[in-house]
């Protein structure tokens, strides 16, 4: 049984049809929720594009977000408080009690009925297969193809599991969305005979300005952080390489160069339990406790006021297919120190500072170069034109759906087909 909660009345477009009028609802899409706990990547990119929706194409598009009866109440409230979306909650989204099916027989009905009930036109499947007889259009979101770039990352099961699931709906011609060009060229080599349409459609974040409400000096004082910090809000996931800054923080102390990295992120990942034990442990053997300092799952208002005061963002990560992290320091203006992988060069252009993903000591070397290069405590504000970057990703994905659902065929940028 499902029921929803609705935030927003939806503005009608009008189409004209020789002399008289047709009203004509707004397209409705449906994205299963994505816990922040588990992925707040993921999390983030559901909100920011909602809200980018919600401002730059309001009534068009209803988002209607799919979620278990038990779900975090207090992240779909976040979302819900969001102009136009739509939370709807339902047994049949708790866990994928419909996957067998979908695999089988080709549908997942408890999810199809849902999907009729909410009156979705749309469907965006996300880490979730509802089967190639689902009678509703669907768009496979693949974020990235990391189980194919780091496969020993992922245990035997787990990512058979991930590429069976790819291949299902590539084979059930579902349209293809990605995040970047890096992530394109991962997907034509490896699935080269794919003829299904991909759409590239770059995320881009403006933080909404409630969330910046709050003073960066007193969350600073709250966590115990010194002025000057690299931020690093990521969560703790091997691809996402803590190690590498311990191994560059120990460098550092070797040398007597005090630098602080303040972390944020959930410590939960399910395909490797033990990992943030494992990194703690090398924290607390070698020394570094005032060094690296995990804040743990932070509320977002402090993580956007951590990132606008620190010296500059810290991404290690070994893999991204769009950094959340990367946009959100971008459209502040804050200095980034990065990982050299494709997608951060295409994200940047080049205006970060880089280091290989197993070089400790280049990455010591920035750490230590942008720290005396800090002209103590800055706060930082959201730049000039990014309003743009905003507007054209909730064009192209909007045009995405469109398309998808039959409605017209744009040439709108970042088509691939």
């Amino acid at each position: 049984m499902a029921h929803s909660a609705r935030s927003g009345p939806g503005r009608l477009r009008r189409l004209v049809q020789g002399a008289g009028f047709v009203t004509a609802r707004p397209l409705r899409f449906a994205f299963t929720h994505i816990s922040r706990r588990l992925w707040a990547g993921g999390y983030n990119y559901q909100r920011n594009l909602f809200a980018a929706l919600a401002r730059f194409l309001p009534g068009e598009l209803v988002p209607v977000v799919l979620a278990g009866t038990k779900a975090e109440e207090n992240e779909l409230a976040e979302l819900a408080a969001i102009p136009g979306v739509e939370v709807v909650r339902s047994e049949a989204f708790d866990g994928q009690p419909g996957l067998a099916a979908a695999l089988a027989l080709g549908v997942d009905g408890g999810a199809a009925a849902a999907f009729r009930s909410a009156r979705v036109d749309v469907v965006v499947e996300a880490a979730r297969f509802f089967g190639w007889r689902l009678p509703i259009p669907a768009v496979a979101w693949i974020p990235d193809l990391q189980h194919r770039s780091l496969p020993q990352l992922f245990p035997r099961a787990a990512r058979w599991r991930r590429e069976i699931g790819f291949r299902v709906q590539i084979a059930s011609g579902r349209t293809i969305m990605l995040s970047s060009e890096s992530a394109f060229r991962d997907f034509r080599t490896c699935y080269p005979r794919a003829g299904n349409r991909v759409k590239v459609v770059r995320f881009a974040t403006q933080p909404a300005a409630a969330f910046l409400n709050t003073d960066p000096s007193e969350v600073i004082a709250t966590y115990k952080l010194p002025a000057n910090y690299f931020y690093l809000p990521n969560q703790f996931y091997r691809h996402k390489n803590h190690q590498l800054v311990v191994d560059a923080l120990t460098i550092l102390k070797g040398r007597g160069v005090d630098v602080v990295v303040a972390a944020s992120g959930s410590t939960e990942d399910r395909r490797e339990p033990g990992y943030y034990d494992l990194v703690n442990s090398e924290i607390q053997q070698r020394g570094l406790e005032t060094h690296f300092r995990h804040l743990g799952v932070i509320p977002l208002p402090h993580v956007y006021a951590l990132l606008r005061a620190s010296i500059a963002l810290l991404n290690p990560s070994r893999f991204e297919g769009w950094s959340t992290t990367v946009e959100e320091a971008k459209s502040f203006g804050v200095p980034m120190i990065l990982s050299d992988i494709d997608v951060h060069r295409e994200q940047t252009s080049g205006a970060a500072r880089y280091f290989a993903v197993d070089d400790p000591a280049a990455l010591a070397d920035h750490l230590m170069q942008a720290a005396r290069e800090a002209q103590g405590p800055i706060v930082r504000h959201v730049i000039p034109h990014q309003d743009g970057h905003v507007r054209a990703f909730a064009a192209n994905f909007a045009a995405t759906m469109r398309q998808a659902a039959g409605q017209d065929e744009p040439a709108e940028v970042g088509s691939k087909r």
